[in-house]
This record gives structure tokens, C-alpha cells and sequence, in this order.
């Protein structure tokens, strides 16, 4: 059968760029930002380390699941500063708005006069008054998750969205931390069908995408020059992909000369025990944990990039009794130690459904359920 024109183009535009992409000369559409000053701002590395323990704010402003006033949401970090973590990240769907909560047009362009928008402000400026480092991202995304060929179309929507934001936080101090794209996946590559996770274009487009984001904010200059970015890996930010992303430190944006970039990886597995629908039968045992977490650290110094572990969990849809075990509070210390041993960051996932870290009482007052919260973070 005769191919069309239209999409022999377009296959012979993926094959060049994967061709480059693989070659390590990945290009986006801009003039490559020069890193210079490197002495007024704190590297990735010493933010990662400052990090520490953290919370994600889940199911919020990704997902509209939840009040997004700072009134409703003070208590909550005050909780948790309580409990002695330090840090907190704020998944944020832009463009594909839930609940007619949309941030960001068709063209990527941010409405920061959006009431939602300037809730998501109050909410980081508390953070940050409280000393907590603040980690913003663009979270589902699915416009460009499932539909992201490297092309301009995509291309100028992303870098108009960080662009904005941006420039909008660039005279923010560098506690506040941009993470370009959670969990990349569909076009990237998942285990959900269609392109596979080790597919070399769903790897080419991973790193392509990073650097166009990367870009992005390095060119808004003031801060933004050095303020850490973090990047992602794909198979929805998987932790077995970091070597496969970027196998080589010259895969990295700025092959790998930008000292204020981080990775950030997540890590579920095994799905039998820590998904919704897990069991607690499917416990793999605490040395497959730290192994794995050992891989990635072993695998972070030979790019000499920081990584934080930016979610994991335990969620039970069915069976919500199965959280409150020692197997699943063993689970969360586990990972928390495993992962600070080796000089990364770990970023509890609160959704405050399935994967519930806190709960309300009948009062209203918000309190840590389970115990996990007390458990993991005990001396």
C-alpha cells in the first residue's frame, strides 16, 4: 500500500530525530542557554539534600479532588512540618483543566489571574514562608503525554506554559523548585500498550521533551538561570528507567554541564503489593526495595546528577484495612531510609484517598493515618 505524503513526512521527521536524539545532539527549536554565575545559588545537589523527607499535595490542583484554598490546605502543611518534613510538591495540571479548573489555554499561554491560579500562589508563598522547599510541576498533561511526536506544534504549547510560569515565579527564591513533566507516558512510553517504555523513540522523545522545557525556563533569566529543574524519566517516571533516559551524562540537557539539574523518579513497585488493587501477600521483601533504590543511586553518580524520589506508596481501593500493618508501614521507612542513605530525596505520595497519609476526624482536624507518617519518620 502507498504511503501517504503526509505521513511519510512525518515518519522521516521521528527517524531524524531519533537519529540525533541518540547520537546525544538533541536540539529544541531555541538559541541553548549559557550557564554562568555559579556562586549565588544553591547546586541541585545541596537542594536535594535539603529536601530531605517530604509530601506530595495530591489530588488537589491535578486533579480538583480537593479544596485549593490556603485556608483548607495551612493545616496540612503544618501537619506535616510538625512531623519533621521539609519539603512538599505541588502537582499541577495546566492545560487539561478538571473541573473547569483550567490554568492554561490551547496555546500554553498561563492565566495567572485565574482565582485557581492565584490559589496555587498563596499556597506555595505559605510554603516557602515556612521554610519548605517547593516543588511545582506540570502533572497529567495528557494533551501532549499522549499525542507528543517532537514536532513545533507540541513543542511552542510546552515552552509558552513554562515560559509563563516561569517568568511569572522568576524573582522567587531558589527554594522553589520547577519539575518540567510528571510521569511521562502514552507517546513516551508506559506498560499500558502502544509504545513501550525501552522503545528507542519513546526514550528519544523523553529526553527531547526535557530539553524543551529546559530551555524554556533557563531563557526567562533572573533566577530562573540557576533554579533547579528537575527532569523526568519515562514509563510514568519509573525508577528502572533512569539508565535507559539518560544512560550517558552528555544525554542531559546541556549534555550534562548545568549544575542545578536534578532527576526525579517514582517508584510503585512491585504494582502486585503497593498498587490500589495490591495485596499485602505480594510483599517482595525489604532487600528487593533497597536494591533497586541502590541501582538508581549507583547509576545518579556515574551522570552526577541528584535524584529525588518523588513518589511512592501503598494504596489499597478494596481492602483499605491492609494499610494499617507493619508490612505497609515496614514499606514506607523502608524506602524512606533506602533513599536518604544514598543522598536523594523521598516524596511521600498523599492523594488522601487510596494512598491516604493524613485523614480528617470528626472535628475537621487532620491527623496521620495509619500511624505510617510517626513510624517512618521515628529516630
Amino acid at each position: 500500500m502507498t504511503m501517504p505524503l503526509r505521513n511519510l513526512s512525518a515518519l522521516l521527521f521521528l527517524l531524524v530525530l531519533f537519529i540525533s536524539c541518540s547520537q546525544n545532539d538533541v536540539t529544541a527549536p531555541e538559541k541553548e542557554p549559557v550557564i554562568t554565575d555559579t556562586t549565588s545559588a544553591p547546586t541541585a545537589s545541596a537542594v536535594i539534600l535539603a529536601m530531605g523527607t517530604g509530601f506530595n499535595l495530591g489530588n488537589t490542583f491535578d486533579l480538583s479532588q480537593h479544596p485549593a484554598t490556603v485556608e483548607s490546605i495551612r493545616p496540612i502543611i503544618d501537619l506535616y512540618y510538625s512531623a519533621g518534613l521539609r519539603h512538599i510538591r505541588i502537582p499541577v495540571t495546566w492545560r487539561d483543566g478538571f473541573g473547569g479548573n483550567t490554568l492554561a489555554n490551547a496555546d500554553g499561554r498561563v492565566n495567572t489571574l485565574h482565582p485557581r491560579f492565584l490559589q496555587l500562589k498563596a499556597v506555595i508563598d505559605y510554603a516557602l514562608q515556612k521554610k519548605m522547599i517547593v516543588v511545582l510541576n506540570a502533572h497529567h498533561e495528557h494533551w501532549l503525554k499522549q499525542h507528543y511526536d517532537g514536532t513545533p506544534v507540541y513543542d511552542t504549547i510546552f515552552t509558552a506554559l513554562w515560559r509563563d510560569i516561569a517568568v511569572y515565579f522568576r524573582d522567587y527564591p531558589y527554594e522553589l523548585v520547577f519539575e518540567l513533566l510528571n510521569e511521562p507516558e502514552g507517546a513516551f512510553g508506559d506498560w499500558n500498550g502502544g509504545t513501550t517504555p525501552n522503545d528507542p523513540m519513546g526514550l528519544a522523545l523523553t529526553r527531547y521533551i526535557n530539553v524543551v522545557g529546559w530551555k524554556a525556563v533557563r531563557g526567562t533569566g533572573g533566577r530562573n538561570a540557576r533554579r533547579v529543574i528537575m527532569l523526568s524519566t519515562n514509563g510514568q517516571g519509573n525508577h528502572s528507567q533512569i539508565d535507559d533516559v539518560f544512560p550517558e551524562k552528555t544525554a542531559l540537557p546541556g549534555a550534562g554541564t548545568d549544575p542545578y539539574l536534578a532527576v526525579q523518579v517514582h517508584t510503585y513497585d512491585p504494582w502486585s503489593f503497593c498498587g490500589e488493587n495490591g495485596s499485602n501477600s505480594a510483599w517482595p521483601g525489604s532487600a528487593t526495595l533497597t536494591n533497586s533504590i541502590a541501582a538508581v543511586a549507583a547509576h545518579a553518580k556515574k551522570l552526577g546528577v541528584p535524584v529525588n524520589y518523588g513518589e511512592f506508596g501503598v494504596g489499597r481501593a478494596a481492602h483499605p484495612e491492609e494499610r494499617d500493618t507493619d508490612i505497609v508501614r515496614g514499606y514506607y521507612r523502608t524506602i524512606r531510609l533506602a533513599v536518604l542513605s544514598e543522598g536523594m530525596s523521598a516524596t511521600f505520595w498523599d492523594d488522601r484517598g487510596w494512598f491516604a497519609l493524613i485523614a480528617k476526624d470528626g472535628t475537621g482536624t487532620y491527623s496521620f493515618l495509619h500511624n505510617i507518617i510517626p513510624t517512618v519518620m521515628a529516630p
